[in-house]
């Protein structure tokens, strides 16, 4: 079920697959949203390479200026080689971690245990301490491996919420599509957004 929870501390974490624009849709909305006090940003190499391709983002430093237009106090840049890092440790107050998007390669760390990076770790440290992991996955067609990770980590505690967009809205442009899935994707964690669609019932 949704947590009705409101997290003031999340994590968003950002891996090498096909998606960038819904992570930075969801870093904006973060970024803005006043309940949430800190957010942890963590992107892995190849998730800095899907996002030089994508967003046309070359930048390591200036990442989250880049991302947002503009710093955003609020956000800690984490490096994702950096397994001492806050996020790292059950002991720091992480209300939820969402990776976005989470691709098959991160999943199967994390649905095995393998923690040897800080998006694996503070995945880690969710499920040991039950705390929210939304993993965003992203890929097509799906195998038999794929399939039995995202189960996997569903058993271990974490929710497998697909970047599959809502049609329905009849969103006008990819910006928007991606805006009403993180919408969505944030009322799951008890963050819902003022402007998101709310489907009223069937046209007649």
């Amino acid at each position: 079920m949704p947590n009705t929870r409101q997290p003031a501390t999340v994590t968003l974490a950002m891996t090498g697959a096909s998606g960038a624009l819904f992570a930075r849709e969801a870093l904006v909305q973060l970024a803005r949203d006043q309940r949430v006090r800190r957010i942890n940003l963590v992107a892995s190499e190849h998730a800095l390479r899907v996002i030089a391709e994508e967003l046309s983002i070359a930048a390591r430093s200036s990442l989250v200026e880049r991302l947002l237009g503009s710093a955003c106090a609020k956000i800690e840049l984490q490096n994702n080689s950096d397994i001492g890092a806050n996020i790292a440790s059950g002991s720091y107050p992480t209300d939820a971690m969402l990776v976005l998007p989470c691709s098959m390669g991160t999943l199967a760390k994390i649905a095995n245990g393998i923690a040897d990076q800080l998006i694996e770790r503070a995945a880690d440290v969710c499920l040991k301490e039950q705390r929210r992991l939304v993993l965003c996955v992203r890929e097509t067609p799906l195998n038999r491996v794929h399939l039995r990770n995202m189960l996997s980590a569903s058993e271990a505690g974490a929710t497998i919420y697909p970047i599959v967009p809502a049609l329905y809205t009849r969103p006008a442009d990819i910006d928007t599509m991606a805006r009403e899935y993180v919408h969505r994707l944030l009322s799951f964690i008890g963050l819902p957004q003022d402007d998101a669609y709310e489907w009223s019932g069937a046209a007649r």
